[in-house]
This record gives structure tokens, C-alpha cells and sequence, in this order.
């Protein structure tokens, strides 16, 4: 038996995912006001995208019409083969890049590992995945950091390049325009089932480890201007940030929202992260939900992993879940 066979990664996490990030409305908190008060002195570019709209990078316009599109992204296992973990972190560090219509350049590997628990011959495996998706989506991996940890952590610092005038960002949205949803919801309750029980979902892992590139080129040839990726806050959760930003209100036609076969099975067995019901619950104050039933708008809020992209616009090829619509005092987000 090898130690992939041996060892179930999600075991040795409190959280898997995504999930595991500090809930939306403490973050807020946290990092409110933290943005400069006056021009950086020196700086080599504008900073175009910061800390304001909770976009998915920060991006810096440098010479020849050009900005560079850096961020980072870690989390605790949410598989528990460490080959397919490795795959995942990256496909969701690089959709940041992605989602601010960026293409990477060059990431370094963050690594965190308990050194006395778990052998080394598993981070190999987390990394070697990390490199096998950075070099399928043509970005460079040149080293990393890692420090030991009582708890595994794997992710990247991505640094893209992409054109100052034609970024999506979360401020971008106007009145009138449709939702397009580029992947179906429901990894999140798969991953708590799989944490649960061991049961591996082939297509939960098909969904995490597909490059948001595609759908971010489609998005920027269709003109689109707004976007973000759906991942640890959920639909509703990112779907509120990019209306706040935006200053609208946006409307979701439940039935149209795509899930991961299994899904709806895994949510009715009670496989639902904290992390789901504290994106609810941050959410519901700036929601209207009554047409929908409380599991309904539990799987609205599923903590995504390297989820799909949330784009304000119509993309060829992927479903359209709602629209945008001129803003509703109190309310950023309706469900239909």
C-alpha cells in the first residue's frame, strides 16, 4: 500500500477547500480601511484594482499599455488524494488571473506542511499536480515558500499580465445585463461528503480542476467588463459583492442555476460545510429569498472550490442564471 492509499489528506484539516476561508463578514471587518490615503510615492505603476470592490487580484498599470495581475490563494486539502488537491489549488489560484481577465505568467508554490505527521513523498504529489495545471495553462512555476504546519496547506502566488482597458471587475456591472454562470454549483457538499465518508466524486473533481481560461477569453471577446469567480463565499456570496461594487441589484432564476450531478443528494443528506451557513447567513440581511426554500438558497451559498466564473454579460456556450437589474434599496441580490 502506498502512502497516497494510506493517508486521507482531508483528515488531517478542520475545514477542506475553499471552505475553509474566514467567513465573508468577518474579513470585511478585518480589513476595512486598510487601502492607502494618499499616492504611493515612487510606485512603479497605478494601481488599478485594490483592496475597494473585494476583486479577485490587485492589478498595477506598468508602461506600454500593459498591467500586471497578481494574487495568492491556499487552502487546507479538499480531496484527499494529494496528486488531485495539488491539481485543484492551482486551477483556483490561477482563476483569480482569470477572473480579472488576466492571462498568468508565473507562480510560486505556497506550501505548509506537518512535517512530523504526513511524509514528504505526499507533498511531492500535491506539487507535482500544482505544476502539472500551471504548465497546462502555459504559466511558469519557479520555486515557492513552505514553513511547517500542523496543518497541510497547499496554493500559489500568481503573478498575469492583461490589458488596462479591457480588465472584468467587480465594479463594472451595469443594469440590464444577464448572468452567465461558466460551471455548475454543488462542490462544496461534495466535498463534505467526501470528507465524510471517503466517497470520491470523479465530477466534482473534473469541475475543480477545469481552467477558468476559456470562459475568460469567451467573456472578454463578448465584451464583458464585470466579472468574478465563484468560489468560498458561494454564488449569492460573490453575487452580492459584485452588485454592492456595482451599484444594482441582481436577480437569480434558481431553476436555471446548473449543480454537479449529486448534489442535490449529498445537501439532502446533511453534507453542508460551516463555511455554506455562514454565507448564508452574512447574505440573507441583503437578500430576498422567500421564493426559494431554505435548501435552495443553501446551495445557492455552497462554498465553491476553483469554482466557475460569474460574468455579467451572455458568453457563448454557458448558461444564463439571471440579470442584473437598476438597484433595489436594501436589497443586492433576489432569487426567483
Amino acid at each position: 500500500m502506498t502512502a497516497t492509499e494510506t493517508y486521507r489528506l482531508t483528515q488531517f484539516a478542520h475545514g477542506g477547500g475553499c471552505a475553509c476561508k474566514i467567513p465573508p463578514g468577518e474579513l470585511e471587518s478585518v480589513v476595512a480601511g486598510l487601502v492607502p490615503t494618499a499616492p504611493l510615492q515612487g510606485a512603479g505603476g497605478d494601481l488599478l484594482v485594490g483592496l475597494e470592490a473585494g476583486d479577485d487580484a490587485a492589478v498595477v498599470r506598468i508602461e506600454n499599455g500593459t498591467a500586471v495581475v497578481a494574487t495568492a490563494d491556499f487552502f487546507t486539502p479538499v480531496v484527499d488524494d494529494p496528486y488531485d488537491w495539488g491539481r485543484i489549488a492551482a486551477a483556483n489560484a490561477l482563476s483569480d488571473v482569470y477572473a480579472m481577465g488576466g492571462r498568468p505568467l508565473v507562480a510560486v508554490n505556497l506550501l505548509s506542511w506537518p512535517r512530523d505527521v504526513l511524509p514528504f513523498d505526499l507533498a511531492r504529489e500535491v506539487l507535482r499536480g500544482g505544476l502539472e495545471v500551471a504548465s497546462s495553462a502555459g504559466c511558469h512555476v519557479a520555486g515557492g515558500h513552505s514553513v511547517d504546519d500542523p496543518e497541510p496547506k497547499y496554493g500559489m502566488a500568481v503573478t498575469g499580465l492583461a490589458d488596462p482597458q479591457r480588465l472584468m471587475r467587480n465594479d463594472a456591472g451595469r443594469a440590464g445585463l444577464p448572468l452567465t454562470l461558466t460551471k455548475p454549483l454543488g462542490v462544496g457538499v461534495l466535498n463534505s461528503r467526501h470528507k465524510a465518508t471517503g466517497e470520491r466524486f470523479a465530477q466534482a473533481v473534473d469541475a475543480m480542476t477545469t481552467l477558468n481560461r476559456e470562459a475568460s477569453e469567451r467573456a472578454l471577446a463578448a465584451g464583458a467588463a464585470c466579472a468574478t469567480d465563484v468560489t468560498g463565499f458561494g454564488l449569492l456570496g460573490h453575487l452580492h459583492k459584485l452588485a454592492r461594487a456595482s451599484g444594482v441589484t441582481a436577480v437569480v432564476d434558481a431553476a436555471a442555476v446548473p449543480y454537479l450531478d449529486g448534489a442535490r443528494d449529498a445537501l439532502a443528506a446533511g453534507y453542508v460545510s460551516g463555511g455554506t451557513r455562514r454565507n448564508l447567513d452574512w447574505v440573507r440581511p441583503h437578500a430576498d429569498l422567500s421564493a426559494v426554500p431554505e435548501d435552495e438558497a443553501l446551495l445557492l451559498a455552497d462554498a465553491q472550490t476553483s469554482g466557475g466564473l460569474l460574468v455579467a454579460g451572455e458568453v457563448p456556450g454557458y448558461p444564463v442564471v439571471g440579470e442584473l437589474v437598476p438597484a433595489v434599496a436594501g436589497v443586492t441580490v433576489v432569487v426567483r
